[in-house]
């Protein structure tokens, strides 16, 4: 939690007043139960109407003092509380988008989610009630104590043993349930996930009748999640009717003694109101502090958990380790030198040992089954994972030395899953290129073969894009990013298995299209071998390692993979693309 804190130096002076104007108001409610004595001693046993009225006066003008100190104590912690809360969001939020992608699979995307959410407003929640009752509770729990010492020391002896016991209470149930509070968090979690994943494959699951499955998934799930948080509410539930019980056997002492001093004269019947009073403001105080203790038990919870995703380091990568020098002279655009990638936590290579060279210009096709590392080996290129072995170089330089904004800002990158925001298409576009004109933006869509899709549409550039692009079709949305990363004119561009939806034709025009760029070299993963069967060079995986690099009468000469893909999509397909 500490390390958390660091986002509230902003608001410093929140944090100060907050607690100073509570602590003024705890003052003023200290003097309540001596105001009420006075007007049972002097007032009422005198009959003195006019000293009744005027400290009934006075207890008005306590109480509207304190209900002013109050209101300005919880403007001040609700104002530090949100902020800090919000800050620490966004940064969060920014360190997250910094993460690489081997850090993201490794933390989850929907624990993710929970901690930016749930775990930070539990947090905001703690904040809040330390500001306004960290100190208020114990000045008046200590407080009245002191005050009914003023008072009566012999009555005042049951404050020393009725508090100790109410501290054992509370603070035993604290540490109890921290840890508690961890594991409902981490069910939540769980629940979070399978929720997302129900509400994002939804089609699947009707489309396999899985719905009583899923929803017995579901059930089993959230039914843990409840079970643990119905357990420890009830732990928590136990602290107040514990301190009742406590402070009501104080009270039940302290009238019988108060009682008996009265009787003897040492007290007054006031003072004995006053003492009485004095406890039961220790008892209000202290169901507030155990709700204090309960929240900042969840807050401390959440805390670990957010400052979890901070300790999140990303592993040094060593720059050359195990490779050799290539020539500084060396003609290759890009040159992959004995590559290997092992996934973070997998037990074996993805990627085992990957040597080729590309050309400016050249149109590059990377084939293979499924699991063969295809999406792996151009994950490399903007190195979104980093090579455990070897090294990839640009124009003759180790992309770990460029700058991560340059190299991403010399690739296009069009992955599997098409993804648009919401917005507009000219807002989704102009994630390629921010300063693109509407000339660029056409030419690009023109390349995309997707100028009938933004026709099509009402406002044409302005049309509205719904959220991941729902309003349009698969062709449609794949189409929209192969221009999004046109739009950027990079120097590498990565088609990432991102042509699947589109028809034959459309496919055929698209490949024309992108062969006609001058001075940019296409990555085109697939599934079809006659959507790469014009690329200058072929690169055939299986298993991980290439089984075959040429062109495509080279490898249906020389590979048996590639033979094996080619002849098993059927003449009838070559002949439509033919």
């Amino acid at each position: 939690m500490k390390r958390l804190l660091v986002y509230l130096k902003d608001y410093r002076k929140e944090t100060v007043l907050a607690p100073l104007f509570k602590l003024f108001e705890a003052f003023f409610e200290l003097l309540v139960p001596l105001v009420m004595a006075n007007i049972i001693d002097y007032g009422i046993a005198s009959s003195d109407t006019g000293y009744i009225l005027r400290m009934g006066l006075c207890l008005l003008l306590l109480a509207a003092v304190g209900l002013g100190f109050s209101i300005t104590a919880q403007y001040f912690a609700a104002k530090a509380a949100v902020g800090f809360s919000t800050r620490l969001r966004q940064v969060l939020f920014d360190y997250i988008e910094d993460l690489s992608f081997t850090s993201m699979d490794k933390a989850g995307t929907s624990t993710m989610i929970t901690r930016m959410t749930s775990d930070i407003n539990q947090i905001q929640a703690g904040v809040n009630l330390v500001l306004r009752l960290f100190l208020r509770s114990p000045i008046i729990v200590l407080g009245a104590m002191v005050m009914a010492f003023t008072i009566d020391v012999k009555s005042a002896l049951i404050f020393v043993v009725a508090i100790p016991l109410l501290a054992i209470v509370v603070f035993g149930i604290m540490f109890y349930t921290i840890p508690l509070y961890k594991k409902v968090q981490e069910r939540l979690d769980k629940v979070l996930g399978i929720t997302r994943e129900n509400l994002t494959g939804v089609r699947v699951i009707r489309a396999f009748h899985q719905e009583q499955r899923e929803e017995e998934r579901f059930v089993e799930s959230n039914r843990n999640l409840s079970a643990l948080q119905i357990f420890v509410g009830k732990i928590s539930a136990c602290m107040n009717p514990i301190t009742y019980v406590c402070v009501n056997g104080a009270v039940i002492a302290l009238i019988y003694t108060g009682a008996l001093q009265v009787d003897a004269g040492v007290l007054t019947q006031g003072e004995v109101v006053a003492i009485i009073n004095y406890m039961s403001q220790i008892l209000v105080e202290l169901v507030k502090l155990a709700n204090l203790i309960i929240a900042v038990t969840k807050a401390f919870a959440s805390a670990d958990r957010v400052a979890a995703v901070f300790d999140i380091k990303e592993e040094p990568v060593s720059v050359n380790a195990g490779t050799k020098e290539i020539e500084s002279d060396t003609p290759a655009f890009l040159h992959f030198a004995h590559v290997s990638l092992t996934y973070s936590g997998a037990g074996a290579e993805t990627l085992h040992d990957m040597s080729f060279t590309v050309n400016r210009g050249e149109t590059v096709g990377i084939i293979g089954g499924t699991g063969s590392g295809k999406s792996s080996l151009v994950n490399l290129i903007p190195n979104f994972y980093p090579v455990t072995e070897g090294a990839i170089y640009l124009d003759g330089k180790d992309i770990r030395e460029i700058p991560e904004e340059e190299l991403r800002r010399r690739i296009g990158v069009v992955p599997q899953k098409a993804v648009l925001f919401k917005g507009t298409i000219r807002s989704n576009l102009l994630w390629g290129k921010e300063d693109a004109t509407d000339e660029e933006l056409w030419r690009a869509i023109d390349l995309a073969q997707a100028r009938e899709v933004v026709e099509g549409k009402v406002g044409k550039l302005d049309a509205e894009i719904a959220q991941n692009g729902k309003n349009l079709s698969g062709g449609q949305r794949q189409r929209l990013t192969i221009a999004r990363a046109l739009v950027r004119q990079p120097d590498i561009l990565i088609l990432d298995d991102s042509a699947s939806a589109l028809d034959y034709a459309t496919d055929a025009k698209l490949r024309i299209a992108l062969h006609s760029i001058k001075n940019t070299t296409t990555f085109i993963v697939s599934q079809r071998a006659s959507s790469i069967r014009h690329a200058d060079k072929i690169i055939v995986l299986d298993d991980g390692e290439i089984v075959g690099i040429g062109t495509h009468d080279e490898l249906l000469k020389g590979c048996e993979v590639y033979q094996e893909i080619y002849y098993s999509q059927g003449a009838q397909e070559k002949k439509k693309v033919e």
